[in-house]
């Protein structure tokens, strides 16, 4: 299970990374509103953790754009914000639970498994032309052939189809998929995207994943 957590504050975010790292989720961490909301809409998580007051775009305003676009993946509010009126605009803006600062650990890691014990059975497929990815049982087809990948090369080919239409650059596709927020090698991605190429034994008509020089990558439907 894959959680996003929007906090500025390191501390708070360093400590629930660590927890829930050994709790077996997968956890990404953001410190910023801007980059929350992009890194929300651009991958796949089963959990969003927002502060409410946070740079550049706060809780409220990721949480209204987030619900716009995705009515499923839960989200809770860990904020100092306590008045009723607060909490029930929280709620409105589309956040599933609320919890006031401080909070315990124990109780955050109960309403998170509250939260994921009510997600919908059935998780939608994701398609890009001929190419099929059934997130339920983790396959990806094209041309109803199945195509086995590894675990990170289904995660790329889902963060381009997610993103769809706009230039992925290599450093947001290391930082997103590869979960590294540091100087690194982005080379790695084009090894990875020949690999998806060869399995996927994409046509020149079908030619799905372009190649932006320079820049990075697009997922393109085919005209």
């Amino acid at each position: 299970m894959k959680i996003l957590i929007v906090e500025d504050e390191a501390g708070i975010s360093n400590f629930l990374k660590q927890g829930l790292e050994e709790e077996n989720y997968k956890v990404t961490l953001s410190a910023d509103g801007k980059d929350g909301l992009q890194k929300a809409l651009s991958n796949p998580y089963d959990l969003l953790l927002l502060d409410w007051m946070l740079p550049e775009l706060n809780g409220i305003d990721i949480c209204t754009e987030f619900r716009k676009k995705n009515k499923i993946t839960p989200i809770i509010f860990l904020t100092a914000k306590d008045t009723i009126q607060e909490t029930i605009a929280g709620l409105k803006a589309g956040a599933n639970d609320y919890i006031k600062k401080p909070f315990s650990f124990e109780e955050l890691l109960e309403r998170i498994k509250v939260q994921l014990r009510a997600l919908p059975n059935e998780i939608p497929d994701i398609k890009l032309g001929t190419i099929l990815i059934k997130k339920q049982t983790h396959q990806v087809f094209n041309n109803g052939i199945e195509v086995v990948l590894t675990q990170k090369e289904f995660s790329l080919l889902e963060y381009l189809i997610l993103n769809k239409d706009k230039v992925c650059t290599r450093n947001q596709i290391i930082e997103d998929v590869w979960n590294i927020h540091f100087e690194y090698d982005t080379g790695v991605i084009d090894v990875f995207i020949n690999s998806l190429r060869k399995k996927l034994n994409l046509k020149k008509d079908e030619d799905y994943i372009k190649t932006i020089r320079g820049i990075g990558y697009i997922a393109k439907e085919i005209l």
